[in-house]
């Protein structure tokens, strides 16, 4: 019974630390306006970029960086996997093809785009050898 209760309690736990990433760009669009708060857009391939991959382990999922974005960004990932395993359904990759058309036109990875709620690019940046406050302090010197 212990252990029931130890694993009903690293659940929750999990699940209360773990940061928002929105599930469709329209939604992460909507949240902004609706929270006043900025969109943090990157551009990944979660499963070949070796900086997208060190940019999600050091900062995405640090506890600094989950803190700041709780309150001051909405957060949306334009994946681009390449295994079968990973890939996404068609809804999805047109979405993000259409994202990378019109933020990421020269296909950089990982690419880090900070915009306003209206849709404004205001910086863009990327894997960068920094630690978590570095990287949240870096992210707030592009706010408006």
């Amino acid at each position: 019974m212990k252990k029931f209760y130890f694993l009903v309690f690293m659940i929750i736990a999990t699940s209360l630390s773990a940061q928002k990433w929105e599930d469709s760009y329209q939604d992460a669009v909507a949240l902004t306006k609706k929270e006043n708060k900025n969109l943090l857009l990157v551009f990944a391939g979660s499963d070949w970029c070796g900086p997208c991959i060190k940019l999600d382990k050091t900062i995405w999922q640090s506890e600094d960086f989950k803190k700041f974005a709780e309150t001051d960004l909405v957060l949306y990932k334009a994946d681009f996997p390449r295994k079968k395993a990973n890939k996404l359904n068609q809804e999805l990759i047109a979405q993000n093809n259409d994202l990378a058309e019109r933020y990421n036109s020269k296909g950089h990875f990982p690419l880090v785009v900070l915009l306003n709620e209206d849709e404004k690019v205001i910086g863009k940046t990327g894997y960068l050898k920094l630690s978590p406050a570095e990287y949240i302090t870096h992210l707030k010197s592009m706010f408006e």
